[in-house]
């Protein structure tokens, strides 16, 4: 029944036909469309994550990577201080005779600058032979001996013997006693630097020791132009090995034209500069340059040491510095103690060989 509305070439069902074709390729074309954007959301989702991650990484990650592997390279030598201690005191050290012939440059320890408290004398030598420091006894404070040139051999009435050579450190502690004696090892002028420094009263009856270090073995370190040599302290992050009874620092430092250095030095301690060769600003960058054989009281104010090497040649100085022991110091020659009665006591200590000095009478240097 009604067999011909079927059929395929009726416009009714041709329409229909178009009709639903459309449809179902729109229906197509719409779920391809949709799975288009859901790829897209999630390709810019997964965009988006990267750039957050990248961002954390340059704000956070970023400097602390570069301030790990730049912090064995970065130093102080080039950060400025906002308050650099300023140089107080300036005296050139001058000639005297000391020991047997011999001639040193004397700065601290003299009438101008008696002491600056731990440091009780500092002394430039320069000695050749047969001139040198005979038998001579001490008391109450260690001698620190750096030489800068040449060899100096030291023996002691305990029998401790030993040369030291250019760049080696001999830090004597002589407490209750010493008997010893200093020559120079070799011929030609043997030139160093003598530090005495100054004991606590608790400390000045203990034993004698050394702390004997060769060239070789001083910490060193270099930055910016400047290079240092530790003897006790640290420098740009390097530490020396010496033990300080009395808290000190002391360093050899050398800076190359148009190099800046900028030292800390721990608060409340006295500091002061030698200058071995060469010449600097220091202290404040618009200061007078000052030459060698100087010594620089530097302020008790201020984070530390500046220095600027303005000159066409090489600039060396020695820094020390050291906690103050604010204890009465009562010298006569050798001797160190805080008391006159104490003094004597070490004279007579010496004299009659007793209380440290029970070889004294029996010894000679050789």
């Amino acid at each position: 029944m009604l067999r011909h509305s079927a059929s395929s070439s009726s416009p009714i069902y041709t329409a229909l036909a178009r009709l639903t074709k459309l449809n179902s390729n729109g229906s197509k074309s719409n779920r391809v469309l949709v799975q288009s954007r859901k790829t897209s959301r999630a390709k810019t989702l997964l965009l988006l994550l990267l750039i957050l991650v990248l961002v954390v990484t340059v704000v956070f990650l970023f400097p602390a990577i570069m301030s790990s592997s730049t912090s064995a390279t970065s130093s102080p030598a080039a950060v400025p201080f906002e308050n650099p201690r300023a140089v107080v005191k300036k005296l050139l050290s001058e000639a005297q005779s000391e020991g047997q012939g011999a001639t040193v440059r004397r700065s601290i320890g003299r009438h101008e600058l008696r002491n600056l408290d731990p440091f009780l004398m500092l002394d430039e030598f320069s000695v050749s032979k047969p001139a040198g420091f005979p038998d001579h006894p001490h008391r109450g404070f260690e001698t620190v001996t750096y030489m800068l040139d040449g060899a100096f051999t030291h023996q002691d009435f305990s029998g401790h013997k030993g040369t030291i050579r250019t760049g080696d450190v001999q830090w004597m502690t002589a407490g209750r006693g010493i008997v010893h004696s200093e020559m120079p090892a070799s011929d030609g002028v043997q030139k160093g630097l003598q530090l005495w420094i100054n004991l606590a009263a608790k400390d000045k009856m203990i034993e004698p020791r050394y702390q004997e270090l060769q060239s070789k073995d001083i910490s060193c370190a270099s930055q910016d132009g400047v290079e240092v040599r530790i003897i006790a302290g640290e420098a740009f992050g390097v530490r020396s090995p010496v033990y300080t009874r009395t808290p000190t620092m002391y360093m050899d430092f050398t800076m190359q034209p148009g190099s800046q250095l900028h030292q800390p030095i721990p608060a409340g301690w006295n500091a002061f500069v030698y200058i071995i060769e060469g010449e600097g600003v220091f202290g404040r960058e618009k200061a007078a340059p000052t030459a060698a054989h100087h010594c620089l009281v530097l302020g008790a104010d201020g984070d530390g040491l500046s220095v600027w090497n303005r000159s066409g040649a090489p600039l060396r100085f020695a820094l020390a510095a050291g906690q103050p022991l604010k204890e009465p110091v009562v010298q006569h020659g050798p001797f160190v103690m805080n008391t006159r009665a104490e003094i004597q006591q070490a004279m007579e200590d010496y004299y009659h060989g007793r209380n440290g000095f029970e070889k004294a009478k029996q010894w000679s240097s050789a």
